[in-house]
């Protein structure tokens, strides 16, 4: 999820976010989730326990926050900063918290400035969020689970550790959260009253993408160059949003929170979004669906010594997924297609959006959208009016046509 799109404050009194680092690899981490506080409005401030300036300086801190960072509780000509960072904070938000901190916090000891913080701030009952970040053994070592359901019991809330390859070798549970995760967290922490309204006005949206396959034999198969980054962008959107939303994709492996479905061919594609439409609002069809396949994939791998120089593969035309769902939209349905082309693509667009009976149509060029991060598109609706927007991040776009859109 890209949460350069999640519900912000700028037109919100400023709200008072400190984030706390301990000692972790994850601290690096962290300064993606400041700057994407800083961006959204919120006034940040940064505190740091003794470990975590072995992973992270404060002179990166300061930058991105725009205010100086604390890290030692007897400073010289420092006020008492465990109390008046206490009361100055609207939410306390440990990212990474390691099991050390946990245990101290848990057991009520403040030996350095984040633990004297925690004490002085947790008597004032406001919102805490903490994000363990540790070695899968220590994450399932009984006392610390015991001392994260303490502070759980207090009313800390949790963002849990993830699974995968941890810095120490090992692979397991205790990575920390996602940034967007924590991001998403805080923003439910902090302004409840936005994230339902948000949620009150979900739609049921389909995204597909990615480039499908057609298989040739068991380990051939006919593709494109699409890398599916533009259809996860709206994905993401949309959810940040708070729609229901689910993706069709060609892309193995997404961990998203909403619905994914993972398809190879076209046809796989067009039966799962046969099953989906007649319940949702809107489709994009921002895969590159390939629009023949083999007519007689060989249940073999095909063996080129058992071939002459050439070998000759029959293509037929798959279902024009598009097309078919706009036969069938009901009244309240849209949906937009994207059209990629190398020439003329605005007037191919046009004839797409009419022959397929789309409500919007997408235009973009092969060399600017295919295998990078950015893109430039057009938004056709159906009275043929253009809205250009101009060559940007993936995410910056997604957010222009969802915008448009709906």
């Amino acid at each position: 999820m890209n949460t350069n799109f999640l519900p912000n404050f700028e037109n919100s009194p400023k709200k008072h976010i400190l984030i706390g680092l301990t000692g972790s690899i994850a601290c690096y981490k962290t300064c993606e989730l400041i700057r994407m506080l800083v961006k959204a409005n919120f006034d940040v401030k940064v505190v740091l326990s003794p470990s975590a300036l072995e992973f992270i300086g404060c002179k990166t801190l300061e930058t991105i926050s725009n205010n100086p960072v604390y890290c030692d509780m007897f400073a010289p000509k420092q006020d008492t900063k465990h109390i008046s960072l206490a009361d100055w904070a609207d939410l306390f938000v440990i990212a990474p918290i390691s099991a050390n901190t946990i245990s101290k916090f848990a057991s009520g000891i403040a030996d350095n400035l984040i633990t004297s913080i925690f004490n002085a701030y947790l008597g004032s009952k406001k919102p805490v969020i903490i994000a363990p970040a540790m070695n899968t053994g220590m994450l399932n070592n009984p006392f610390v689970q015991k001392n994260i359901k303490s502070l759980q019991n207090e009313g800390a809330k949790i963002v849990e550790s993830e699974t995968g390859l941890l810095a120490c070798g090992y692979k397991g549970k205790g990575k920390m959260a996602s940034v967007e995760k924590i991001y998403e967290k805080i923003i439910e922490t902090i302004s409840p009253a936005q994230v339902s309204t948000n949620l009150t006005q979900k739609k049921h949206i389909i995204i597909t993408t990615g480039g499908t396959k057609e298989w040739i034999d068991p380990v051939r198969f006919i593709s494109n160059a699409s890398s599916g980054r533009m259809g996860l962008c709206l994905a993401d959107f949309a959810y940040s949003l708070g729609h229901h939303v689910e993706l069709i994709s060609t892309i193995p492996k997404i961990d998203r929170p909403y619905d994914v479905t993972n398809v190879n061919t076209a046809q796989e594609m067009f039966e799962k979004v046969c099953k989906s439409f007649q319940e949702a609002d809107l489709l994009i069809m921002a895969a590159a669906v390939s629009d023949y396949r083999v007519k007689n994939p060989s249940k073999n791998k095909i063996s080129k010594e058992e071939n002459s120089d050439t070998i000759n593969i029959e293509l037929v035309q798959n279902p024009d997924i598009l097309k078919e769902m706009g036969k069938i939209k009901k009244k309240n349905q849209k949906t937009i297609g994207f059209s990629l082309g190398t020439q003329n693509i605005i007037e191919t667009a046009k004839a797409k959006l009419t022959a397929k009976n789309a409500d919007f149509m997408i235009a973009n060029e092969a060399k600017t959208a295919l295998n990078t991060d950015e893109n430039e598109v057009w938004i056709i609706d159906k009275n043929e009016n253009i809205t250009h927007i101009e060559k940007s991040s993936k995410q910056n776009v997604a957010k222009a046509i969802l915008e448009q859109v709906l």
